[in-house]
């Protein structure tokens, strides 16, 4: 099995003390996984109040990554609910879909899962206010108040490692028309049928999210299938991915009201794809049909 390795390690000023950016994205835009170690002293950043200073290590799974104009990466956390460390999790049920850009940069969006926000109740994306936290650097707000709040934003981190693990092989690469560039559909479907895990790379995914005066930016989002199916006579693969968050393209990447939503692809081997969207500010539904590039690996 592929071991995990530090391509780029930033200090607290978030300058590069190892590794380089473009080993980050040369790793991910080959599908490696990617996690990222922090440090925190807990008093500092999970209770203000508390007496408690231990230094608290973190590693955090960024199951979601972004490739922008081929040389930024970001990542996204997509199955996250808030916590209260060390023991609960917090008050309102959520995601919290934190965001963190290759220069440390880091955003959150929160789609609360309760309904609209209630009075008395916390409505932001961040349950501290920025000034109990000398640490945390506001950078702007979007959609306080309403049912998927999203800010961006610096804490300075004690260390910052970029983590991946480069399992993955792409065996299949075909465009908008399902016409193949690269590889086999057949190797794709004897790694499937033998139990591998497939991941995606789908070329302007958050297209749709450029509206006017939001020019597009070339990119891919890469991301784990979930359930995935291989129709034999009509040579048809289909598969289902784990939740992702759709965020407009740019370097860096950043939230933005109306930039972002939440959902799942179905992706097939000619080109077709459908998003099964959730709108974050009403957890309303629809589909999006559209056609794509993509690249399929497989680990």
């Amino acid at each position: 099995m592929s071991s995990w390795e530090c391509v780029l390690q930033l200090n607290a000023a978030r300058e590069v003390i190892g590794g380089s950016q473009a080993a980050l994205v040369d790793a991910v835009r080959n599908g490696a996984d990617l996690r990222i170690y922090t440090e925190f002293l807990h008093n500092e950043h999970v209770d203000v109040t508390s007496a408690n200073s231990d230094l608290v290590q973190e590693v955090a799974e960024f199951a979601v990554t972004y490739v922008v104009d081929h040389r930024w990466v970001a990542g996204l956390m997509n199955l996250r609910q808030p916590v209260q460390l060390p023991a609960a999790f917090g008050p309102r049920p959520s995601m919290s879909f934190f965001l963190y850009n290759q220069d440390g940069t880091q955003a959150i969006a929160r789609p609360f899962l309760d309904g609209f926000p209630m009075a008395g109740l916390e409505s932001g994306a961040s349950t501290e206010p920025a000034g109990q936290m000398p640490k945390f650097h506001l950078l702007d707000q979007s959609d306080v108040g309403t049912n998927a709040p999203s800010e961006n934003f610096v804490y300075d981190f004690e260390v910052y490692r970029f983590l991946v693990r480069p399992a993955w092989r792409e065996v299949l690469q075909h465009d908008a028309s399902g016409q193949i560039t690269q590889g086999s559909l057949a190797d794709l479907v004897a790694a499937f049928t033998s139990g591998s895990a497939i991941k995606v790379a789908v070329s302007g995914f958050a297209d749709r999210l450029c509206t006017e005066g939001h020019n597009s930016t070339t990119h891919e989002v890469l991301v784990q299938v979930g359930s995935a199916y291989y129709y034999t006579e009509t040579r048809l693969f289909v598969a289902g991915t784990h939740p992702l968050i759709r965020v407009r393209p740019g370097v860096p990447l950043r939230y933005t009201s109306g930039g972002w939503d939440f959902g799942w692809l179905l992706v097939r081997s000619d080109g077709q794809l459908v998003y099964r969207r959730y709108d974050p500010y009403t957890l309303a539904t629809n589909d999006e049909v559209f056609r794509g590039a993509v690249r399929w690996f497989v680990c």
